[in-house]
Protein backbone atom coordinates (compact mmCIF):
# COMPACT_ATOMS: atom_id res chain seq x y z
CA UNK A 1 0.00 0.00 0.00
CA UNK A 2 1.60 3.43 -1.31
CA UNK A 3 2.16 6.04 1.51
CA UNK A 4 0.02 8.78 1.69
CA UNK A 5 2.05 12.06 0.84
CA UNK A 6 3.14 14.16 3.46
CA UNK A 7 0.87 17.59 4.82
CA UNK A 8 3.34 20.57 3.43
CA UNK A 9 3.39 23.13 5.64
CA UNK A 10 4.74 26.18 5.50
CA UNK A 11 5.54 28.19 9.39
CA UNK A 12 5.26 31.33 9.59
CA UNK A 13 6.31 32.82 13.69
CA UNK A 14 8.61 35.62 14.31
CA UNK A 15 9.71 34.21 17.76
CA UNK A 16 12.77 32.09 17.10
CA UNK A 17 12.01 29.69 20.63
CA UNK A 18 8.59 29.83 19.54
CA UNK A 19 8.67 28.22 15.92
CA UNK A 20 11.48 26.36 16.76
CA UNK A 21 9.54 24.59 19.27
CA UNK A 22 6.49 24.23 16.60
CA UNK A 23 8.76 23.16 13.69
CA UNK A 24 10.62 20.46 15.78
CA UNK A 25 7.21 19.52 17.15
CA UNK A 26 5.15 19.25 13.91
CA UNK A 27 8.97 17.71 11.79
CA UNK A 28 8.31 14.41 14.29
CA UNK A 29 4.81 13.52 12.77
CA UNK A 30 5.00 10.97 10.01
CA UNK A 31 2.40 12.56 8.00
CA UNK A 32 3.36 16.49 8.55
CA UNK A 33 6.35 18.29 6.62
CA UNK A 34 7.57 21.78 7.60
CA UNK A 35 9.05 22.99 4.11
CA UNK A 36 9.78 26.27 5.57
CA UNK A 37 10.07 28.83 7.98
CA UNK A 38 10.28 32.29 8.08
CA UNK A 39 8.80 35.28 10.60
CA UNK A 40 7.66 37.99 8.31
CA UNK A 41 4.60 38.91 5.87
CA UNK A 42 6.77 39.10 3.09
CA UNK A 43 8.32 35.72 3.86
CA UNK A 44 5.18 34.06 4.32
CA UNK A 45 3.98 35.37 0.80
CA UNK A 46 7.27 34.69 -0.61
CA UNK A 47 7.85 31.08 0.93
CA UNK A 48 4.10 30.40 0.25
CA UNK A 49 4.58 31.10 -3.41
CA UNK A 50 7.32 29.10 -3.90
CA UNK A 51 6.69 26.14 -1.69
CA UNK A 52 2.61 25.89 -2.66
CA UNK A 53 1.66 24.22 0.91
CA UNK A 54 -1.22 22.68 1.79
CA UNK A 55 -1.10 24.76 4.72
CA UNK A 56 -0.19 27.83 6.48
CA UNK A 57 0.88 28.07 10.22
CA UNK A 58 0.62 32.38 10.28
CA UNK A 59 1.02 34.05 13.58
CA UNK A 60 -1.52 36.77 13.63
CA UNK A 61 1.43 39.44 14.63
CA UNK A 62 4.66 39.72 12.69
CA UNK A 63 6.99 42.42 12.38
CA UNK A 64 6.19 43.82 9.22
CA UNK A 65 1.95 43.56 9.28
CA UNK A 66 -1.10 41.93 10.52
CA UNK A 67 -0.81 38.33 9.59
CA UNK A 68 -4.82 37.78 9.15
CA UNK A 69 -4.91 41.18 6.97
CA UNK A 70 -1.95 38.89 4.63
CA UNK A 71 -4.79 35.85 4.54
CA UNK A 72 -6.07 37.47 0.59
CA UNK A 73 -2.22 37.70 -0.32
CA UNK A 74 -1.24 33.90 0.88
CA UNK A 75 -4.42 32.89 -1.03
CA UNK A 76 -3.21 34.59 -4.35
CA UNK A 77 0.70 33.15 -3.87
CA UNK A 78 -1.26 29.33 -3.60
CA UNK A 79 -4.74 29.37 -4.06
CA UNK A 80 -4.85 25.55 -2.75
CA UNK A 81 -3.48 26.20 0.79
CA UNK A 82 -5.25 26.40 4.15
CA UNK A 83 -4.26 29.10 6.70
CA UNK A 84 -4.19 28.53 10.20
CA UNK A 85 -4.43 31.15 12.53
CA UNK A 86 -1.45 31.50 15.68
CA UNK A 87 -2.62 33.92 18.04
CA UNK A 88 -1.80 34.63 22.36
CA UNK A 89 -4.78 35.47 22.34
CA UNK A 90 -8.01 34.22 21.41
CA UNK A 91 -11.58 36.17 20.56
CA UNK A 92 -14.60 35.98 19.07
CA UNK A 93 -13.59 38.78 17.17
CA UNK A 94 -10.21 37.97 15.93
CA UNK A 95 -11.45 34.81 14.82
CA UNK A 96 -14.22 36.43 12.55
CA UNK A 97 -11.97 38.27 11.45
CA UNK A 98 -9.62 35.16 10.28
CA UNK A 99 -12.59 33.30 8.93
CA UNK A 100 -13.72 36.88 6.51
CA UNK A 101 -10.00 36.83 5.22
CA UNK A 102 -10.11 33.05 4.30
CA UNK A 103 -8.69 31.42 7.15
CA UNK A 104 -9.47 27.93 7.60
CA UNK A 105 -8.75 28.12 11.76
CA UNK A 106 -7.44 30.01 14.57
CA UNK A 107 -5.61 28.05 17.35
CA UNK A 108 -4.24 29.49 20.40
CA UNK A 109 -0.19 29.63 21.01
CA UNK A 110 -0.92 27.91 24.55
CA UNK A 111 -2.33 24.76 23.00
CA UNK A 112 -0.61 21.39 23.49
CA UNK A 113 1.38 20.79 20.48
CA UNK A 114 -0.37 17.71 19.80
CA UNK A 115 -3.49 20.25 19.38
CA UNK A 116 -1.87 22.16 16.40
CA UNK A 117 -1.01 18.74 14.89
CA UNK A 118 -4.76 17.65 15.01
CA UNK A 119 -5.54 21.33 13.97
CA UNK A 120 -3.34 21.16 10.30
CA UNK A 121 -4.69 18.02 9.81
CA UNK A 122 -8.40 19.20 10.13
CA UNK A 123 -7.38 21.89 7.96
CA UNK A 124 -5.60 20.16 5.60
CA UNK A 125 -8.35 17.65 4.95
CA UNK A 126 -10.76 20.70 4.40
CA UNK A 127 -12.00 21.38 7.70
CA UNK A 128 -12.08 24.27 9.84
CA UNK A 129 -10.94 24.68 13.66
CA UNK A 130 -11.46 27.51 16.34
CA UNK A 131 -10.04 27.27 20.33
CA UNK A 132 -13.12 25.71 22.45
CA UNK A 133 -15.99 27.79 22.95
CA UNK A 134 -15.32 30.52 19.91
CA UNK A 135 -17.30 28.84 16.92
CA UNK A 136 -21.04 29.63 18.37
CA UNK A 137 -19.69 33.56 18.54
CA UNK A 138 -17.96 33.63 15.09
CA UNK A 139 -21.27 32.21 13.24
CA UNK A 140 -23.20 34.91 14.82
CA UNK A 141 -20.57 37.33 14.20
CA UNK A 142 -20.71 36.31 10.69
CA UNK A 143 -24.43 35.61 9.97
CA UNK A 144 -24.75 39.34 11.39
CA UNK A 145 -26.48 37.96 14.78
CA UNK A 146 -24.39 39.68 16.87
CA UNK A 147 -24.24 42.55 14.87
CA UNK A 148 -20.99 44.82 13.87
CA UNK A 149 -17.98 45.01 15.44
CA UNK A 150 -18.00 47.58 18.21
CA UNK A 151 -22.05 46.80 18.57
CA UNK A 152 -22.13 45.68 22.62
CA UNK A 153 -20.28 48.58 23.58
CA UNK A 154 -21.72 50.53 26.77
CA UNK A 155 -22.23 54.65 26.37
CA UNK A 156 -19.63 54.94 28.78
CA UNK A 157 -17.52 52.73 26.75
CA UNK A 158 -18.04 54.75 23.66
CA UNK A 159 -16.99 57.77 25.52
CA UNK A 160 -13.89 55.70 26.31
CA UNK A 161 -13.14 54.90 23.00
CA UNK A 162 -13.68 58.56 21.84
CA UNK A 163 -10.85 59.38 24.61
CA UNK A 164 -8.72 56.65 23.30
CA UNK A 165 -8.26 58.04 20.00
CA UNK A 166 -7.53 61.27 21.38
CA UNK A 167 -4.34 60.01 23.01
CA UNK A 168 -5.75 60.18 26.61
CA UNK A 169 -4.09 57.24 29.38
CA UNK A 170 -6.34 55.72 31.97
CA UNK A 171 -5.76 58.93 34.42
CA UNK A 172 -6.54 61.41 31.88
CA UNK A 173 -9.70 59.18 30.83
CA UNK A 174 -10.48 58.75 34.73
CA UNK A 175 -10.51 62.28 34.94
CA UNK A 176 -12.59 63.65 31.93
CA UNK A 177 -15.41 61.00 32.47
CA UNK A 178 -15.25 61.93 36.50
CA UNK A 179 -14.32 58.81 37.59
CA UNK A 180 -11.45 56.64 39.98
CA UNK A 181 -8.43 56.00 37.46
CA UNK A 182 -8.77 52.16 38.63
CA UNK A 183 -12.70 52.49 36.71
CA UNK A 184 -10.97 54.64 33.71
CA UNK A 185 -8.62 51.05 32.97
CA UNK A 186 -11.89 48.83 33.79
CA UNK A 187 -13.30 50.97 30.76
CA UNK A 188 -10.15 50.35 28.85
CA UNK A 189 -9.83 46.55 29.35
CA UNK A 190 -13.87 46.17 28.43
CA UNK A 191 -13.03 48.52 25.00
CA UNK A 192 -10.19 46.25 23.97
CA UNK A 193 -11.56 42.85 24.86
CA UNK A 194 -14.85 43.86 22.73
CA UNK A 195 -12.91 44.80 20.11
CA UNK A 196 -10.92 42.35 19.87
CA UNK A 197 -7.60 43.96 20.47
CA UNK A 198 -4.72 43.70 22.70
CA UNK A 199 -3.30 47.45 22.57
CA UNK A 200 -4.72 50.96 22.82
CA UNK A 201 -3.59 51.47 19.58
CA UNK A 202 -5.03 47.75 17.92
CA UNK A 203 -8.55 49.00 19.72
CA UNK A 204 -8.21 52.99 17.83
CA UNK A 205 -7.02 51.35 14.66
CA UNK A 206 -10.05 48.89 14.62
CA UNK A 207 -12.44 51.16 15.87
CA UNK A 208 -11.37 53.65 12.57
CA UNK A 209 -11.69 51.20 10.17
CA UNK A 210 -14.95 49.90 11.51
CA UNK A 211 -16.21 53.79 11.08
CA UNK A 212 -16.51 53.67 14.68
CA UNK A 213 -15.11 56.79 15.23
CA UNK A 214 -16.96 59.41 12.67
Amino acid sequence: MATPPSIRVVLVEDHAMVAEAIGLALERVPDIEVVAQTGSVAGAVAETGRFQPDVVVLDRRLPDGDGIAAIGRLAAAAPRARVLVLTGEATVSVAARAVAAGGAGLVVKSSRLGELESAVREVAAGGVVFAPGLLPGVLDRLTGRAGRVGSTLTGRERETLLLLADGMGAREIGERLGVARNTARNHVQHVLEKLGARSKLEAVALARREGLLD
